[in-house]
């Protein structure tokens, strides 16, 4: 990491030297170089944790921290340079190994193993160039994504169009992604070769018939399409969809499954598995979705936002919310915000000892069951049009703070904080 945020000063110093001339003004695209430095803290808690096969407990942490600059490279152009690292700790995933804390403990899925595979971190970054025409009614965007963990690497690159026209009063943009993912694939330690412990109970010998996974990779092919449009002095509309597609390993290889028609095997109160979940190796969305924002006054904005999904899993899902950003004056902004969302059930769901072994495909992830759930938000913004409070020579420019609570029908319950400051150069 402080490799990273070497380069990234590095970079900064360099461009800011670079900036091209003119003589003829031009309004910039950036005026000048901007800096986001984001955190957020999340937490969770249920009984349905896909690692145990759809019983056991849920509970997770994770705190994310990352930077944003912004840096003009010149009247038309911006780079943005996306640096952060995700740093979380999961009961869950601990019992990936239930041992690996201490072989010689009472062992359950409801607590956490205190070995290794409790924690892990995510390192990303992600840099991006736009690039706006000299009229303003074109931009061009690329972009390329990078990020780490233990078991998981991603890269990927994009670019888009976005097109304004009728006086800047409609916009057409157009924009796709290719992401390409490798797996080290970590399966259940009683479905590693050469796991055997004395203490295993049940009827006959606990001799699983799982196999690994020949496919390692996954890559994801995604094209987005977008319309908006203002459409009076008060309102403004826009329609959007994605077009995704997905092909490798979609099956996550440490999410046990336990089959009704196999004998139960235990250590201790911890149930031994049968499987690990099996997923199809393709899946196509396809998400539609709107907004409406609508201006009460000077002091109110209703924003609403309605979302219809399916894919070819079986699930079909709606999302709709509403923020009412409420301006109490020239420098603090509240946010309230309510988001409701449903989903069907995937195909190949099943809970817990509900599946066949004769069966292509299962799971008893409980992302993929039926549910609905609720979400509940505030926020408050902090913006100082004059920069005063200053960080080196950098100027405050606002400064966002929100909190958001979930709740969801299987009872898995979460809260997420976040803050971000923007900073301005002079």
């Amino acid at each position: 990491m402080k490799g990273t945020f070497f380069f990234v000063f590095i970079l900064i110093t360099t461009l800011g030297f670079s900036q091209n001339e003119s003589t003829t003004y031009k309004k910039r695209v950036l005026e000048a170089t901007e800096i986001d430095l984001l955190f957020s803290y999340y937490g969770q808690d249920g009984n349905n944790a896909a690692v145990t096969g759809g019983e056991g407990t849920e509970e997770l942490t994770d705190a994310t921290s990352s930077i944003v600059v912004q840096i003009p490279m010149n009247e038309d152009d911006v780079l943005t340079v996306d640096v952060g690292i995700s740093a979380y700790t999961s009961a869950s995933s601990s019992n990936v190994n239930p041992l690996d804390g201490n072989p010689n403990r009472q062992i359950s899925p409801f607590s956490a193993s205190s070995g290794a595979s409790r924690k892990d971190q995510l390192v990303h970054f992600n840099p991006s160039y736009r690039h706006s025409s000299d009229d303003r009614n074109s931009i061009w965007t690329g972009n390329a994504y990078v990020s780490s963990e233990y078991d998981y690497f991603s890269i990927g690159f994009g670019g888009g169009y976005t097109r304004l026209f009728n006086q800047k009063n409609t916009e057409l943009s157009i924009s796709g992604q290719l992401y390409f993912d490798s797996w080290n694939p970590q399966y259940p330690i009683e479905l590693r070769e050469g796991f055997f412990d004395n203490r295993i109970t049940g009827n006959g010998t606990y001799a699983p018939s799982s196999t690994v996974f020949d496919q390692e990779n996954r890559n994801s092919y995604a094209l987005s399409l977008g319309l908006s449009q203002i459409l009076g002095k008060r309102m403004q509309a826009s329609l959007f969809t994605d077009l995704v597609l997905q092909r490798g390993l979609l099956s996550t290889p440490f999410q046990r499954v336990y089959f009704e028609d196999a004998n139960d095997f235990f250590i201790d109160d911890f149930q031994l598995a049968d499987d690990v979940e099996r997923l199809p190796e393709s899946r196509f969305k396809l998400p539609i979705g709107a907004r409406l924002n609508y201006f009460l006054g000077d002091a109110i904005v209703l924003r609403s936002y309605y979302r219809f999904y399916t894919d070819d899993w079986g699930i079909t899902a709606h999302t709709a919310s509403l923020e009412v950003p409420i301006k109490l004056n020239d420098t603090f902004t509240l946010y309230p915000a309510y988001r409701y969302y449903t989903q069907s059930e995937a195909d190949y769901f099943y809970a817990k000892e509900t599946a066949l072994s004769t069966l292509d495909f299962y799971t008893s992830d409980y992302d993929l069951s039926k549910y609905h759930a609720h979400q509940y938000g505030m926020g408050i913004r902090y913006k100082d049009i004059f920069t005063r409070a200053k960080l080196f020579t950098f100027g405050l420019k606002s400064v966002d703070l929100r909190f958001n609570a979930y709740d969801r029908s299987d009872g898995l319950n979460a809260f997420i904080m976040t803050l971000g400051t923007t900073f301005v150069g002079n």
